[in-house]
């Protein structure tokens, strides 16, 4: 795999360097000192895995990932063990490495790199978002959880996460609506709102530009209100 270092910190990138010349399974492509060049770099070129530092001036860690559309698998090193929880949020974030980091732990979390690597060329655990005839599954905390379509009701986005609420329990996912949609069947589930998808079916009441579904009261965009209108039985 070829491999990219960003780390602010000179003997920070010698080391790891020096870490991957120990193992046969990764090659150094380029090493930088700050996420911005690193950016440039991808925007031209590719890489399999980065070994990431979340600490840098202006731009930490985590603001790198979001930069990027497609990013690769992500190793953290980081001397701060307090982000673990938050990076374990970012599926391409297969392990965080705590400075100093050993040759063992080094090559352990290469391992998993490998394996990532391995299991995304598979299309089941490819995306967040899998349908199959009339269950929807996602990955929530690695794991594949399947929802039955017909028991969500509502969907709604939250900055870089949806929340899929069914009758049962409510499911938030790393995802956009646009990718939702299209797993969705269209002639049950509509988009209202730029932030909400609704179950036409489960529609208790409207009014003016709103609409009622168990106990959550959505907007209806005016753009989106004719077709709404379109797809109710009216008297």
């Amino acid at each position: 795999m070829k491999c990219l270092i960003i780390d602010d910190e000179a003997t920070a990138r010698l080391i790891i360097q020096q870490l991957i010349e120990n193992n046969k399974h990764v090659e150094m492509e380029q090493e930088f000192p700050n996420a911005m060049q690193a950016i440039k770099f991808l925007n031209q070129n590719s890489a399999d895995l980065i070994f990431l530092d979340i600490h840098m001036p202006d731009f930490t860690g985590f603001d790198f990932i979001q930069t990027l559309k497609n990013p690769p698998n992500v190793i953290l090193t980081t001397s701060d063990k307090s982000f673990a929880i938050e990076a374990f949020e970012y599926d391409c974030i297969v392990d965080y490495l705590v400075k100093p980091i050993t040759q063992e732990r080094f090559d352990k979390a290469v391992q998993k790199a490998l394996s990532s690597k391995a299991s995304s060329s598979k299309p089941e655990v490819e995306s967040d978002l899998n349908k199959t005839d009339n269950d929807l599954y996602v990955n929530i905390d690695r794991r594949l959880i399947k929802i039955d379509i017909s028991s969500i009701y509502l969907i709604e986005a939250k900055g870089d996460y949806i929340t899929i609420k069914t009758f049962g329990k409510n499911y938030t996912v790393h995802s956009t609506l646009k990718k939702i949609e299209e797993k969705l069947p269209q002639d049950i589930f509509l988009k209202i709102h730029r932030s909400f998808i609704i179950n036409t079916k489960k529609i208790i009441d409207i009014e003016d530009n709103s609409v009622l579904i168990e106990k959550d009261v959505i907007p209806v965009s005016r753009s989106n209100r004719p077709e709404l209108m379109k797809r109710l039985n009216l008297l």
